[in-house]
C-alpha cells in the first residue's frame, strides 16, 4: 500500500470509535478505505476511478492542513489534493522575504499544535512554513500533489461528491493522467486568494518600465535608485512601500479609498488579541471606537498624509465587508518622513510613468500591484446549491455560516478570519461529521451553526 494511502488509516483509539470501526466495516467498506479500486486505464491519457469514502479536501493550505489533522484525530478517513508540488505554495512561492504574521502567533496556530516558544510574537514568513512543513511530518499529512481539480460534482443517485482531477508525477503513473475521487464528504481548503488580481489600468500596455504584482516581489534590492509606484494600500502594499523606500527606491504608493491604519499592538499586546479580548465584554462600536481613539493618539492624524479613515469602524468594516485594517509597521513614519510619498488613483498610465486623478503626473521605472487576490471556486465546484458568490466566496461568510453547505459541502478558511478562521472551520468540520455521520449525536445547534 503506497505510503500516501496510509497517513488518514481509521485507527480506533476506544470503545467508541472502535464501535465506529465495527459500522463501518459491517458495510464493506474497511479495506476500500485504505487501498483504493482503480479502474484499468489502457493509457496514460485516459480517465481513472478512485473510489473512496473518505472526506475529500481540496488544497494543502494551512486550512487543509488543519482539516486534515482535526480528521485524522477524529480517526475518520480522507484524502488531501494539492494541485502544486509541496503544502502552504502561496506561502513558500507567493509572499516577499520580509514578512511577518501581523497577528500574534497564538493567532496563527493550527489545531493540536503550538509555535516553539522561542519564536518572537509575530513570526516570521520562514519560521511559519517551518512550522507547517513539522505540523505535515507530525500529523502524517501526505497529500497528493501535482493534481488538479477540474471538477467538483453532488451525484444525487449516489449521494457522493464525484472530483475529477488532472495528475502528473508519482500518482498519475505515467506522464499525465485524468483521475475520478468519490466521496461522502468535500472540504473546499483553496483559500481565499487562489488567483492574483491584476487591475484594468488605461495606458498599462504602453508604459515602458516593468511591472509585477505584489505575489511576484521578493525583496527591495532589484529597485535601489529606481522611481516605483505601488498600487494598493492594503497591509502588502504599505509593507512592500516600506521595504522598497529602505533598499532606496524612490517610493510613490497609490491609497484610492479610506483605510483603516492601527498601531500593530497596544498596552503591550497584539492589537488583535487586545481586540478580541474587548470584542467578548464590549459592544462592537465600542471597540471600534477604543482602537480608533488609541491608534490616533499613537499615530497622529492619517488625513493630513491622504489617507483618509472610513467613517465605519475597524471591526465592522471587517465583519460586513472583509475588509482587514493595516497594522503599521513602520510604513507611517515613512510617509510622515517623506520617503514614500501618496498619491490618489491612477487616472492614466503613460509610457514613462502615471497621472494622477489630481491631475499631477509622475515618472516611474516600475510599477508594483499590491491588488490582492481571488477565489477561483467556482470555476471547479458545481454548486447547485448556490452557497458560492460570484467571487466564489461563500455567501454568508459575514454571518459565520460559511463552512457548511449542503449535502455533504464544507469550507475551510474561506471567512475573511485568516489562519485562525480556517483553524475554527477545521475543527468545526470535523466535529460535525464525526458527530453526525458516525455518531450521530450532533444537535440541532451544532448541525446549523
Amino acid at each position: 500500500m503506497p505510503a500516501s494511502m496510509m497517513e488518514s488509516k481509521y485507527v480506533p483509539r476506544n470503545s467508541n470509535e472502535e464501535a465506529i470501526l465495527e459500522m463501518i466495516a459491517s458495510m464493506g467498506r474497511v479495506e476500500d478505505h485504505t487501498a483504493p479500486r482503480m479502474a484499468h486505464a489502457e493509457d496514460s491519457n485516459s480517465a481513472q476511478n478512485v473510489w473512496t469514502d473518505r472526506v475529500i479536501i481540496i488544497g494543502a493550505g494551512p486550512s487543509g492542513m488543519a482539516t486534515a489533522a482535526s480528521l485524522r484525530r477524529k480517526g475518520i478517513p480522507y484524502v488531501l489534493l494539492e494541485r502544486a508540488s509541496g503544502i502552504a505554495s502561496l506561502w513558500k512561492e507567493r509572499t516577499y522575504d520580509r514578512l511577518k504574521m501581523h497577528l500574534a502567533k497564538e493567532a496563527c496556530e493550527l489545531p493540536f499544535k503550538a509555535f516553539p516558544e522561542r519564536y518572537p510574537t509575530f513570526i516570521t514568513r520562514r519560521q511559519f512554513i517551518d512550522y507547517l512543513e513539522e505540523y505535515a511530518r507530525d500529523f502524517c499529512i501526505q497529500p497528493r500533489f501535482n493534481e488538479t481539480v477540474q471538477s467538483a460534482t453532488f451525484d444525487e443517485a449516489s449521494q457522493t461528491w464525484q472530483v475529477q482531477t488532472i495528475a502528473v508525477g508519482p500518482f498519475a503513473e505515467g506522464p499525465r493522467r485524468k483521475l475520478v475521487h468519490t466521496g461522502r464528504w468535500l472540504v473546499v481548503a483553496t483559500g481565499e486568494n487562489a488567483e492574483m488580481v491584476l487591475p484594468s489600468m488605461p495606458g498599462l500596455n504602453e508604459f515602458k518600465g516593468t511591472y509585477i504584482h505584489s505575489s511576484q516581489y521578493k525583496n527591495g534590492e532589484a529597485y535601489a535608485g529606481k522611481r516605483v509606484l505601488v498600487v494598493g494600500s492594503g497591509n502588502s502594499g504599505m509593507e512592500i512601500a516600506l521595504d522598497l523606500a529602505n533598499c532606496g527606491a524612490n517610493t510613490t504608493m497609490v491609497v484610492r479609498s479610506p483605510v483603516h491604519i492601527l498601531t500593530r499592538e497596544m498596552f503591550g499586546m497584539s492589537t488583535f488579541s487586545v481586540a478580541m479580548r474587548l470584542t467578548k465584554s464590549l459592544p462592537l462600536w465600542l471597540v471600534d471606537y477604543i482602537l480608533v481613539s488609541y491608534s490616533r493618539l499613537a499615530l497622529g492624524d492619517t488625513t493630513s498624509l491622504g489617507i483618509q479613515r472610513p467613517k465605519v469602524g475597524p471591526l465592522e468594516l471587517k465583519c460586513k465587508m472583509g475588509k482587514t485594517p493595516v497594522l503599521n509597521v513602520g510604513t507611517l513614519e515613512k510617509i510622515q518622513s517623506g520617503d514614500i510619498k501618496v498619491k490618489p488613483a491612477v487616472e492614466q498610465l503613460m509610457e514613462g510613468g502615471a497621472r494622477f486623478v489630481d491631475g499631477t503626473s509622475l515618472e516611474f521605472d516600475a510599477i508594483i500591484f499590491a491588488t490582492g487576490y481571488k477565489s477561483t471556486v467556482l470555476r471547479w465546484l458545481k454548486d447547485k446549491e448556490s452557497f458560492f458568490g460570484t467571487d466564489s466566496l461563500p455567501k454568508e461568510r459575514a454571518c459565520g455560516r460559511s463552512w457548511k453547505g449542503r449535502n455533504g459541502l464544507y469550507v475551510a478558511g474561506m471567512c475573511n478570519k485568516g489562519v485562525l478562521g480556517g483553524t475554527t472551520d477545521a475543527q468545526r468540520i470535523a466535529n460535525h461529521i464525526y458527530s453526525t455521520y458516525f455518531t450521530g449525536t450532533a444537535s440541532s445547534a451544532e448541525a446549523e451553526a
